[in-house]
């Protein structure tokens, strides 16, 4: 089943992921997906996760920073500045660390414990997930095309919906223990409940886990989600999808299947003398590609050509989106 069969198979998909190893070419075939979608009038937005954002350089508009941007009639890019996301965090978390403390108590210097939270590695991965999150929601698209970080980071991100959701239950708990005793010991109960109710950290808490539910919902929705792997004709790049697909399967997921990008098309065989360089690099690929289809049965969707020029503007990225609606298996 090529990515056109995929597609039409499922009406009702929205949400797409490309990942894969750094360097395959995750952002080339997310853009062509995206304009794919954009070409048959569905209102499309494409979106990076990746800190180190390239949207702006194959569009060859600057994205970065200044929120959602129209492309062409139907598609939209955006490319979040998480720095903005990551001042409030430390804001917001200033401010219920003082709530915290003023409430229980304790007399203790914050700054110390929010240097450390917010200076942790995951800080700028959570934001990121936030502003994914925030852009799901508002569902204000038809589709949604999210062009991903490299494996490891990605499969971090990923990872913070879970991570997210044993964290809150955890915070959830120990709020509520500590407003209850709080009730007990209290001579005053109406008006400590009415202090409860409107408790920033629990309140807090209580709206991030219900919208990390909801995100976890639509991810794991097979029928609106799909995540598809990029990899090249080559060693290395196989060997980290083959973990990838166990990593995101892990999550629940659903596996949309592979593109292969980069392929150097065999009509190169009929246009006369070649270089050995050349024939010993088909010949490699067939290789690569028998590896493809014995790994991977029946996941790969389409093989994306290695084009004479670089996939940069809209006239290219259109090629992209051409090559993933014939599953381009006329290329080898």
């Amino acid at each position: 089943m090529n990515f056109n069969e995929f597609i039409s198979s499922k009406p009702n998909l929205r949400y797409l992921f490309f990942g894969g190893k750094g360097g395959v070419g995750k952002t080339v075939v997310a853009a062509g997906a995206a304009q794919y979608f954009a070409a048959r009038g569905k209102k499309t937005i494409i979106s990076s996760t990746n800190p180190v954002h390239s949207l702006s350089s194959i569009f060859k508009i600057d994205i970065w920073g200044r929120g959602v941007q129209k492309l062409t009639e139907n598609l939209y890019a955006i490319e979040f500045d998480i720095s903005k996301t990551i001042e409030k965090y430390k804001a917001d978390m200033k401010e219920k660390l003082l709530t915290f403390i003023k409430s229980a108590d304790i007399p203790v210097d914050p700054d110390p414990f929010l240097d450390i939270a917010t200076t942790n590695p995951a800080f700028e991965e959570a934001a990121m997930f936030d502003e994914m999150v925030n852009l799901i929601l508002e569902d204000k698209f038809d589709v949604y095309v999210f062009d991903t970080a490299p494996v490891a980071h990605t499969y971090r991100l990923l990872g913070l919906s879970k991570v997210y959701d044993l964290w809150l239950k955890r915070v959830i708990k120990s709020r509520e223990e500590a407003l209850s005793l709080k009730v007990k010991l209290s001579f005053r109960k109406e008006k400590v409940i009415e202090e409860i109710k409107k408790d920033p950290v629990l309140q807090s808490a209580l709206e991030t886990r219900r919208r990390t539910e909801e995100a976890k919902k639509i991810l794991t929705d097979r029928e609106k989600t799909a995540f598809f792997f990029v990899t090249l004709p080559l060693a290395l790049p196989i060997a980290v999808i083959e973990r990838f697909i166990t990593w995101v399967k892990a999550f629940d997921i659903p596996i949309g299947g592979v593109i292969v990008n980069g392929v150097l098309p065999k009509t190169l065989l009929k246009e006369g003398k070649l270089s050995s360089y050349v024939v010993n690099k088909l010949k490699e690929q067939d290789g690569y590609l028998k590896m493809i289809d014995e790994k991977f049965p029946n996941l790969v969707r389409a093989y994306i050509p290695l084009y004479e020029t670089e996939v940069v503007g809209l006239d290219m990225v259109d090629k992209v989106a051409d090559a993933l609606a014939n599953g381009g298996f006329n290329l080898v």
